[in-house]
């Protein structure tokens, strides 16, 4: 069994999501997207590795381990109510803590990660599970979540190219977009469902709510501009 995804997201008016580049800067909407995350119920969420890395306070882990460990789950918790989910196949964030705003870190990864980096994850205390050999299965994923933690709702929470895949493989139940009175204007800038050329020419990849025919429920926001602006706020969660 999978959670039930949600994806939520920021944008532009015209579709980009690195808000610091909005303009007008004043209708960038400081902490709406934090506010619209707790309107929909909060809970566990989950982010890709490129956002992710953001939350890193550590430079690197170790290159080298004699010791070799196991390619099954571990876990520094398993009694959080949410926790912080993200992508990293490759193991390539050194997190240097075990927790973001108090959520628990649970890092997904291939099979690839070497001993060194287990190694460190374990020393930081930040729970990880494997889901695929190579590349990640994010079908897998949530069911491992579903099962070892109990995730049965989760925010998908940026970047782009994460969301676009979860949405190619049909794993996205429903979309919260809020669309800013802003624009970035930048040819190629991040959207909030990125693919690559190769994955837009690809037809019939995507299945709404996981099943054919189903319906893919959207809550579009669309915000009113402030009278007084405030500081650079993100589109996704950083």
């Amino acid at each position: 069994m999978k959670p039930y995804v949600i994806c939520h997201m920021n944008s532009s008016v015209d579709g980009r999501i690195l808000g610091s580049r909005w303009r007008p800067s004043e209708n960038r909407m400081t902490g709406l997207f934090e506010r619209i995350h707790e309107e929909l119920g909060g809970g566990s969420w989950l982010i890709g590795r490129v956002t992710g890395s953001e939350y890193a306070k550590a430079q690197a882990y170790p290159s080298h381990l004699d010791q070799t460990y196991p390619r099954e789950a571990w876990f520094g918790r398993r009694d959080a109510k949410v926790y912080g989910i993200a992508l990293d196949a490759q193991g390539k964030i050194a997190w240097g803590r075990s927790d973001i705003g108090g959520d628990p870190v649970v890092v997904v990864l291939s099979e690839q990660v070497s001993d060194a980096h287990l190694a460190g994850l374990r020393r930081d205390r930040v729970s990880y599970i494997f889901a695929g050999e190579r590349e990640l299965d994010l079908g897998l994923a949530l069911e491992i979540l579903n099962r070892e933690l109990g995730i049965e709702r989760l925010l998908l929470e940026g970047g782009g190219g994460s969301n676009g895949a979860f949405l190619r493989a049909g794993l996205i139940d429903e979309i919260s977009l809020a669309i800013c009175p802003a624009v970035d204007g930048a040819k190629g800038a991040p959207s909030s469902l990125d693919s690559s050329d190769g994955d837009a020419g690809v037809h019939g990849a995507v299945q709404l709510g996981g099943q054919p025919g189903s319906r893919l429920h959207q809550s579009d926001r669309r915000c009113t501009a402030p009278r007084q602006g405030g500081a650079a706020r993100p589109a996704a969660r950083r």
